[in-house]
């Protein structure tokens, strides 16, 4: 199944960049280290990941990961591609009940390879 709507998903830049990506982040330096290590990703990528996250939003299957009372969770695994290697990235969206789209709620690396 694809996501409801993939093609009008919303991804937060500072999430990325402020989050994902940003080693000094309490609760983001795990995810933005293993960004690093294995795509050569940091703060300054944070415009091209969102990028490669809408094409996966609107192009690769997810599946439903959960009911809340703020909407259905899904959650949508994709291979990313750099210079500096390859990795599958997992990547979490809600549609709000209130809301016809998705929007990014996390995304991180599950595991990588060398290209």
């Amino acid at each position: 199944m694809k996501l409801p709507n993939g093609n009008r998903a919303v991804v937060d830049i500072t999430k990325l960049r402020d989050y994902c990506l940003n080693p000094l982040h309490e609760d983001g330096k795990h995810k933005a280290r293993v960004f690093a290590a294995a795509l050569g990703l940091g703060r300054a990528g944070a415009e091209w990941l969102r990028e490669r996250l809408l094409e996966a939003a609107a192009s690769q299957p997810a599946v439903v990961a959960s009911e809340t009372r703020f909407g259905r969770l899904y959650v949508l695994d994709f291979w990313l591609t750099t210079a500096s290697g390859s990795a599958v990235v997992r990547s979490g969206w809600i549609v709000r009940h209130s809301e016809a789209f998705p929007r990014l709620t996390t995304c991180y690396v599950t595991r990588s390879a060398t290209p």
